[in-house]
């Protein structure tokens, strides 16, 4: 009889304690929903020069809502060429956990694509830019999401559409939602590409995170460009981790990095929009594509445990700062 009581009593504890623990510690969604995104899918020159004679199409973004009440603060999670990876789901259970939902956007699955690594011309690199827009448009009306505080985040091509989606050319011709976002947070973009105006953004801030070893979008490329930002008095920062591959904070990375043999890299391309609307390879003189002699295959992924603890900590503090939460 003593022993069925203690064992009673322990079982009890141990529900008492787990009733008691905080849910928003585990980065739980309180509440989930597929939500359906009207966007096009357009050429790059169709989306550099307002052109909106393109296919629709309907495409996902998956919102988790934290567990709080009323109007919460939303970070936007755009995936790179691989699709929907793992390094999705731990950042939206990192923002979750600090009581802010997530909206990750799914820019493939209603585009009849699974991936684009091997062949990046299936889908022009600034469809994500628009989609962002677009889901920025659907957020704007939710009636749980924040509108004044909403930041974009993006991993590799995503990472491309979280910088470049900064331009304020581009919001005037493609963003109809009436609100901004609060900050950009490009992961590892390719900065291979200049545009036409690109040091005019939104008066919002700009938190870039890279890997000096990174051979796929290597961040040297992307300096001259925080360079030209900050002499433009813009609030930029990049910050460099001195032995994180590309997708560094994938938590089902290779360790160390390993070789992806068909995926493309534009590493060795330089490429300037001259005249509007055009992607002319400098090199070469002539439009760019993904068939010229820059483009090369073979880039290492993996992970770096250490550099995602630093990136976790400081994007963390960074978000809290944006939207003005307590600090832990």
């Amino acid at each position: 009889m003593k022993l069925r009581l203690g064992v009673a009593a322990f079982f009890f504890s141990l529900a008492a304690s787990c009733a008691v623990a905080d849910p928003v510690s585990d980065g739980i969604a309180a509440r989930t929903e597929l939500i359906s995104i009207n966007t096009l899918t357009l050429s790059d020159a169709q989306f550099l020069t307002g052109d909106a004679n393109a296919k629709a199409v309907t495409t996902t973004g998956q919102l988790r809502i934290a567990n709080g009440s009323g109007r919460l603060p939303v970070v936007v999670l755009q995936h790179g060429s691989g699709g929907m990876g793992a390094n999705i789901e731990m950042w939206a259970r990192e923002f979750n956990a600090m009581g802010v939902s997530t909206f990750a956007l799914d820019g493939f699955t209603g585009r009849g694509l699974t991936q684009v690594s091997t062949d990046q011309a299936l889908l022009g690199r600034l469809n994500f830019i628009l989609d962002a827009y677009r889901g920025l448009d659907v957020l704007a009306k939710h009636p749980r999401v924040d509108p004044q505080r909403i930041v974009m985040m993006g991993f590799s091509r995503g990472g491309q559409a979280a910088l470049y989606a900064s331009l304020k050319r581009f919001h005037q011709m493609w963003n109809k939602s009436g609100v901004e976002f609060a900050a950009y947070v490009p992961f590892y973009p390719d900065c291979a590409t200049t545009f036409i105006s690109d040091t005019d953004v939104a008066d919002r801030p700009i938190r870039i995170f890279g890997g000096t070893v990174d051979d796929y979008n290597p961040i040297a490329l992307c300096k001259p460009y925080v360079a030209r930002l900050k002499e433009a008095g813009r609030d930029v920062q990049l910050t460099e981790y001195p032995n994180a591959p590309h997708s560094f904070d994938n938590p089902l990375g290779a360790e160390p990095a390993a070789v992806s043999p068909a995926s493309q890299s534009v590493r060795n391309c330089r490429v300037r929009e001259e005249p509007a609307g055009a992607l002319i390879n400098i090199a070469t003189k002539e439009p760019f594509t993904y068939r010229d002699a820059c483009v090369e295959r073979g880039p290492h992924i993996g992970r770096d445990l250490e550099a995602t603890r630093q990136a976790k900590a400081t994007v963390s503090a960074f978000v809290r700062g944006v939207f003005k939460l307590k600090s832990e």
